[in-house]
């Protein structure tokens, strides 16, 4: 199966697409994945700014939050079909958003809820194609932390390599995934990473 992921992280600088072919090998029973490449566009400066002045602490309406989920859907939209086009030759079947996070509710130790904005219709219709997002949410549902979610991948990619390999991620929020010879992974946000970059820049 042929899958075009999408994101904004933290930083919300741009949206992301990756590409890969999905594979199910019945032999060793196991998902194989091959990368495809990834495509990156920034947010239009109007977007980016309407997104910032939303953003906890400030303040915002319910009007301004269903502006900004279309418009980052939309924008979310536009890239998913350029990357269809670039990486997939047409021929994606299946596109997975994560949207762009604007709100995680934790509290008393734990996460309760988690907010992310782009509605998947836009990409739905931009592309033709069927979506699946609420990743982030999902998690929380089960009894997760909502993050860090890229452990999934890591697990793909890491696991019968020797030693004990890790992976660490440096976002906005920096996390590291460790897979150890027996037993579970372990995957953990470590604090901040370009967030503070980015402030500082920003200042």
């Amino acid at each position: 199966m042929r899958v075009v992921g999408l994101m904004s992280g933290t930083s919300y600088d741009a949206v992301d697409a990756a590409a890969c072919d999905l594979e199910y090998r019945a032999g060793d029973g196991a998902l194989h994945l091959t990368p495809l490449g990834m495509v990156s566009e920034p947010y239009p400066d109007g977007l980016r700014a309407a997104l910032a002045a939303a953003l906890p602490p400030s303040a915002t309406t319910l009007a301004g939050v269903c502006r900004l989920d279309t418009r980052i859907g939309q924008a979310f939209g536009r890239l998913a079909v350029r990357a269809d086009r670039e990486l997939c030759g047409g021929r994606a079947e299946l596109i997975a958003s994560h949207g762009q996070t604007v709100y995680h509710w934790a509290a008393d130790g734990r996460v309760h809820g988690t907010l992310q904005l782009g509605e998947p219709a836009w990409i739905a219709e931009a592309t033709g194609c069927p979506v699946v997002s609420g990743f982030r949410p999902r998690d929380v549902a089960a009894g997760g932390q909502g993050a860090p979610l890229v452990s999934l991948i890591d697990l793909m990619l890491l696991r019968g390599r020797p030693g004990v390999p890790a992976a660490l991620n440096i976002g906005g929020i920096s996390n590291v995934t460790v897979v150890p010879r027996t037993g579970d992974p372990m995957a953990f946000d470590t604090g901040p990473g370009n967030a503070l970059i980015d402030a500082r820049c920003a200042s």
